[in-house]
């Protein structure tokens, strides 16, 4: 018997098995957090683990650069649509608008 699925933001894989599932070498993984295009989870020990979001990321950063854009691009991009993913989530906590009288 297996227990619950970790939290999509919980990092469970060690970089090897995460580029694995990717597609990506272990390198690019390195480089792209170098970079600040993802942060993933810290051990104590300092091992990265990466979470089903940061390889849903991962992918999302191989199909900008099979499009042609480069690092700091996209770069911009996740950040982009960081801020839009938070801003959304403030709205939608603070419900629909209230009407004047």
């Amino acid at each position: 018997m297996s227990g619950p699925a970790p939290a999509s933001d919980q990092g469970v894989y060690g970089i090897t098995v995460a580029a694995q599932l990717v597609g990506m070498e272990v390198q690019s993984l390195r480089l792209y957090e170098s970079r600040g295009l993802l942060k993933p989870d810290r051990t104590e020990g300092g091992t990265r683990r990466y979470s089903e979001d940061d390889l849903a990321r991962l992918r999302r950063i191989a199909g900008l650069l099979a499009d042609g854009v480069n690092l700091a691009g996209i770069r911009m991009l996740l950040e982009l649509q960081d801020e839009n993913h938070r801003l959304r989530g403030e709205i939608k906590r603070q419900g629909p608008p209230r009407r004047g009288r």
